[in-house]
């Protein structure tokens, strides 16, 4: 049985450097409502941006950053947070569907020592330093069906879009048999993988 972990965002922003292609402002209702889109899926949904930074957005918007430019990549609703480091969402109340969604890791793996040697992301991609898991990966655990591929159909969300923004943007499919597999094979061999809820 696998344990859950809860996701820590640190703020760092990556997460939305790269949807400055894919969502754009259709629509500025007023001074802090908008009519966006998702380009994948099409998909048009409302957003409200939190006021203190509203002006920042219109003013961007004003500029011609409403997003859709290859050569924009992050969100036009990811602002640096001025009173500290990091990064905020403009509209994270209102923050789209695919955003919702979005986790930048499914895993945490330690070590004997306890302590944080790897990260899964995306469907069961590793991210480590650490060689002796790397090779454990690569030779038990990559070779297992990915999650994706257990299901026949697409998952479907509750607008009926398939499940485009979790292939795209690294959202995994809540798929416990995997996860089980994975933390027991991790287990037979000297760590401890923690999924992440």
């Amino acid at each position: 049985m696998c344990y859950a972990v809860k996701f820590e965002c640190d703020r760092c922003g990556k997460c939305c450097r790269s949807f400055g292609e894919f969502i754009t402002i259709e629509r500025q209702i007023n001074d802090r409502d908008y009519y966006c889109r998702f380009g994948i899926t099409r998909e048009v949904f409302f957003v409200h941006v939190q006021p203190e930074h509203a002006d920042a957005i219109a003013e961007a918007y004003e500029d011609g950053e409403s997003g859709g430019d290859k050569n924009q990549k992050k969100c036009i609703f990811l602002l640096k947070d001025g009173q500290g480091d990091g990064f905020i969402c403009a509209i994270y109340p209102s923050r789209p569907h695919i955003c919702r969604e979005f986790q930048c890791y499914r895993m945490v793996i330690y070590n004997t020592e306890q302590q944080v040697c790897g990260r899964v992301i995306g469907r069961n991609e590793l991210k480590t330093a650490d060689e002796t898991l790397s090779t454990l990966w690569k030779e038990k655990v990559a070779p297992l069906p990915s999650p994706a591929s257990r299901s026949l159909h697409p998952l479907t969300h509750k607008h009926g879009y398939p499940d485009t923004e979790s292939h795209i943007h690294g959202s995994h499919v809540n798929d416990s048999a995997w996860a089980d597999t994975v933390v027991a094979i991790l287990k037979a061999h000297g760590y401890h993988g923690d999924p992440v809820k």
